[in-house]
């Protein structure tokens, strides 16, 4: 791993801990974090799945140099996958059935409070 991949990697690290204790403020209580399922092509990855209530927030954490380049960061392909980690992650829990589901994303930024979206995105199908 390269000495860039190494920094980045340490940053996304933060910026999960710094969205992780924001959401914790809101009320949210964490479920999981850094869940991976599969590998290689269509590997989808979650960042953080919180609880609020009867609602499982699916959490995004994206930390660039702007709020808009973070807000920038989230692709089509990336939240696809994000999608198909989420169905997977659903499917593995037995008491999955009766939670309202939803995909947020927190963008990061020097600077500036993090900016919580809900309700980010919409699954496609």
């Amino acid at each position: 791993m390269t000495v860039a991949r190494v920094a980045a990697a340490r940053r996304g690290r933060r910026g999960e801990t710094l969205a992780l204790w924001w959401l914790r403020l809101k009320g949210y209580r964490l479920v999981a974090r850094n869940v991976t399922f599969g590998r290689g092509s269509g590997a989808g990855e979650l960042d953080l799945v919180m609880r609020r209530g009867r609602l499982l927030a699916f959490v995004e954490v994206k930390t660039r140099p702007t709020l808009a380049e973070a807000a920038a960061a989230l692709t089509p392909a990336q939240r696809r996958r994000i999608e198909r980690a989420a169905a997977a992650f659903v499917a593995r829990r037995p008491d999955g059935a009766g939670w309202a589901l939803r995909f947020d994303l927190i963008l990061l930024a020097p600077g500036h409070l993090p900016r919580h979206l809900p309700d980010a995105w919409r699954p496609e199908s």
